[in-house]
């Protein structure tokens, strides 16, 4: 992970120091000093200042800094299996219901009802669990003719399920 990257300064941006100060506890939590954790990464707020870092920029990185932290962290704490019970996130994914496509196409019924399935099954442990990157990358056939599910409406629960799973 390479913390020290350029970042674009623009006229009204994240305060400099601030950001490179957080970096560099980043850069030496993942080289093997003090700990840094995730939710303090994701709670650190910066001033805005004239001549600062652009906001994409750094949180972008922030991100991916991140992601390393999580990689990097003892199993038990790692993302995949949520650290609460699973059973309201299961309860959940079971009631979802979808509109189907009608004359447009939509999203194939097995493969959506298949993919929240092994969600379900890496939820009780008794498959792989689902990442939030798995959800987000998850890909299914679009059929014109034949049940599907509304495109939109499956999109929008999979970034609300994603986000879940982060947590």
């Amino acid at each position: 992970m390479k913390t020290g990257a350029r970042l674009p300064v623009v006229m009204r941006g994240y305060d400099r120091n601030q950001v490179d100060a957080l970096l560099k506890r980043v850069s030496q939590a993942l080289d093997g000093g003090p700990a840094v954790s995730v939710d303090e990464v994701r709670g650190t707020r910066f001033d805005l200042v004239l001549r600062g870092y652009e906001h994409r920029a750094v949180d972008e990185l922030l991100r991916e800094c991140i992601r390393e932290l999580q990689a990097r962290a003892p199993i038990g704490e790692r993302p995949g299996r949520p650290r609460a019970q699973p059973g309201w996130l299961i309860n959940w994914i079971q009631n979802a219901r979808f509109s189907g496509a009608r004359l447009r196409s939509g999203y194939d019924v097995r493969d959506v009802d298949a993919f929240l399935d092994r969600v379900i099954a890496g939820l009780r442990g008794t498959a792989p669990p689902v990442t939030a990157r798995d959800v987000r990358e998850s890909a299914f056939r679009v059929v014109r003719i034949g049940p599907g599910y509304d495109e939109q409406e499956v999109d929008r629960f999979l970034l609300q399920l994603a986000a879940a799973l982060e947590r």
